[in-house]
Formats: C-alpha cells, structure tokens, sequence
C-alpha cells in the first residue's frame, strides 16, 4: 500500500514561484513511476508532470514546459514539483499521483489518470492576476 501526502499549495501572485512536496508511505515508493496531476473545477484531472521510478526521466505537459521541474527523493520518499512564473490558468487542485504497479517502463512514461493506482488528498494552488 502506497499513501501520498501533498503540501506547499497556496495563493501567490502571477509570476510567483510555489514548490510542492509530496511525502509517501512505505518504501516501497523507491519502485514507483510518480506523476503530479491538476484539476480545476468542473474539470477532468490533466497530467502536470511525471517522474520515472529509476533513471530520472521526466515527462510534461506542454503548458508546463520550462515552468515546472518534477524530482524525487527516493531517501526521503518524496516527490516534488517546483513552480516557476504561475500563471493564472496554473489555478487548481494539484495531486501527486503513484503508479499502480511497480518497476514499470523508464523510456515511455504514462500520462493517463487510469493507470495511477494511489492519489494523495490534493493541495490548493490559487494564482491571481
């Protein structure tokens, strides 16, 4: 069992910087490929960012590209998701996401909700204009 636990949300101006950590359960979390989510109102949750279990291969989204910078602590069970010049539109519920399966591929990372078994509760990111 995987348990996630996001942190570092908040209100900040357009521009601002934010860095949210998210600490798991178990380590067992050293085995798993880990993504970052966001959902806004009335909305679907969308793929932010996402980290591979071993090796350090990231995937993002392309609204987030040279924004945001996805890393992991394996030591420390964390993964966090640096957020550099916010943009209103960056407004939403983030969650940090486990894979459901262990040791999965390291070359083509998943970016669909379906295949993230373990999701934290979420943490608030508010961007203002």
């Amino acid at each position: 069992q995987v348990q996630l636990v996001e942190s570092g949300g908040g209100l900040v101006p357009a521009g601002g910087s934010l860095r949210l950590s998210c600490a798991a359960s178990g380590r067992a979390f050293s085995t798993h490929t880990m993504g970052w989510f966001r959902q806004a109102p009335g909305k679907a949750p969308e793929i932010v960012a996402v980290i591979a279990w071993s090796g350090g291969t990231t995937y993002y989204e392309d609204s987030v590209k040279g924004r945001f910078t996805i890393s992991r602590d394996n030591t420390k069970s964390t993964v966090y998701l640096q957020m550099h010049n916010l943009k209103p539109k960056d407004t939403a519920v983030y969650y940090c996401a486990a894979v459901l399966m262990p040791f999965g591929s390291t070359r083509s990372l998943p970016n669909s909700a379906r295949v993230y078994g373990y999701w934290g509760q979420g943490t608030q990111v508010t961007v203002s204009s």
